[in-house]
């Protein structure tokens, strides 16, 4: 029998709930220092928590569920796109209000920039679960598609950051402990983009790399690894901007918190049901193909 060249190791999702753990460990930590129900200052980052809280559990179900049969498999992935697209609307909220340059702010790209973030939101979700649908005929086209649907929202939701880092490569700011775990999350986003692209190192060997050191293992764990350290450049921002924000721009409300998150829930569950209602329509796919699936036909 042939094997798989992305082996086994896709369908078990033990790693990818130890993630969501750690990040609902972290979250519950900050429950007793931060006033998450009172401090309007602190409601971006709770935003932020519950979404990469949401993210990792939702893959984790993901690949859990997706054995059941072709249509839960396709159902399950609509999902967990919708998730991680909702974690870049998370970003988007958490940088408006945290990390944004200084000359940055009150901006028009300030002003606009959760706004667009929704926009973006709606984009990554669409076309991400519209690539399920031509990727037995087209699966190069396909994975274009997908990665075109996350790369797009991490472009815009790290212009800020972008600026910040040249800025400082410019000499026209001191580095800070939150740049450089900026730095080290924007490396570990990369790593995941092209781990992501390039199924690497098990399309060098297939069938080496089934239980140790496949690209969706590496790709999960850069992710994380890369949201990890996101986390704590956001929170260092938090804290040590708290006093310059607060006195130059307007405290985060919850309509453009809390109210954009429930916006973007509800728009997205939306659109994952217009496409689940269209699966029938979708060229059938053994669910025994389902389990050795690359990470871009997931």
């Amino acid at each position: 029998m042939r094997r798989s060249i992305s082996g086994p190791t896709s369908c078990r999702p033990g790693p990818v709930l130890c993630y969501y753990r750690y990040f609902l460990w972290r979250f519950s930590m900050l429950c007793f220092t931060l006033d998450f129900l009172m401090e309007s200052y602190s409601w971006p980052m709770l935003v932020y928590m519950l979404l990469i809280c949401l993210y990792p559990f939702t893959s984790s179900c993901a690949h859990t569920f997706s054995t059941m049969s072709t249509k839960a498999r396709h159902v399950c992935y609509f999902f967990d796109y919708g998730a991680l697209s909702l974690y870049s609307l998370g970003c988007a909220i958490t940088y408006a209000s945290y990390v944004m340059p200084d000359s940055w702010v009150n901006s028009w790209l300030h002003q606009h920039f959760v706004t667009i973030a929704v926009c973006n939101s709606l984009f990554c979700t669409s076309m991400s679960c519209y690539s399920r649908f031509v990727e037995l005929q087209y699966p190069h086209i396909s994975k274009i598609l997908r990665t075109a649907a996350f790369v797009v929202p991490f472009l815009f939701d790290s212009i800020p950051l972008f600026y910040r880092l040249l800025s400082c490569c410019w000499g026209s700011c001191s580095p800070s402990e939150a740049l450089a775990s900026h730095s080290y999350h924007l490396f570990f986003a990369f790593l995941t983009c092209f781990l992501f692209a390039s199924h690497l190192p098990e399309r060098l060997a297939p069938g080496r790399f089934d239980y140790i050191g496949h690209s969706h293992q590496l790709f999960h764990i850069c992710a994380v690894v890369g949201t990890h350290f996101q986390m704590e450049a956001v929170l260092t921002d938090m804290s040590s901007r708290k006093e310059w924000l607060m006195s130059h721009s307007a405290l985060p409300s919850f309509l453009g918190t809390l109210g954009t998150l429930a916006m973007g829930v509800l728009l997205n569950l939306g659109i994952i049901g217009i496409f689940s209602l269209g699966l029938p329509r979708t060229p059938h796919q053994s669910t025994s193909a389902s389990c050795g699936a690359h990470p871009h036909q997931e």
